[in-house]
């Protein structure tokens, strides 16, 4: 990319090879965060009593084919009709605050661990998904938001908060 000057002010512009010649940079938007995962499962009631037998949640909507669990200003969708095949590699990061609590309650509800470094299992349906504690990671939730979920007694540990303070995102 270049800059060029339109009567003195710059500009982001990309050289065009198939037509020679200069082209504004079209602006993109930012990716900022997610609103919700949509997971795909068998049946409704039958996913919502197996997270509820892992998660304490509470359930923000029901519609239909469709169930919606409340994570503060984020949600986990359950929608009816899993087709394909179990997830390998393909997954998500759910945040929770207590990871060694869903551990035991997997071992307690018979569900199992995968191998590997990470706290990952898979639900009834084969979505996978990775057990990622609060304290250790990036992602926070605004002094607010804790506040609304009951959990403004969370904290992170000392190499989050490095982590977070290298990119000017340290909590005050």
């Amino acid at each position: 990319m270049k800059l060029a000057t339109k009567r003195g002010a710059a500009f982001p512009i990309r050289i065009c090879n198939r037509c020679e010649g200069l082209m504004p940079e079209v602006k993109k938007a930012r990716a900022i965060g997610f609103n919700h995962i949509a997971l795909e499962v068998g049946d409704i009631e039958e996913a919502l009593a197996f997270y509820g037998r892992i998660f304490e949640f509470q359930l923000r909507g029901k519609d239909g084919d469709m169930a919606f669990i409340d994570l503060g200003d984020q949600f986990l969708a359950l929608q009816k009709g899993r087709k394909q095949p179990s997830d390998d590699g393909r997954h998500f990061g759910l945040v929770v605050d207590d990871k060694d609590a869903v551990r035991r309650a997997l071992v307690e509800t018979g569900v199992e661990v995968l191998p590997g470094p990470f706290l990952d299992f898979r639900d009834p349906w084969g979505n996978r998904v990775e057990i990622v504690g609060y304290d250790n990671i990036q992602f926070s939730k605004a002094p607010n938001v804790l506040r609304g979920m009951g959990l403004a007694h969370l904290s992170k540990n000392a190499n989050a908060i490095k982590e977070l303070a290298e990119k000017g995102m340290a909590p005050d």
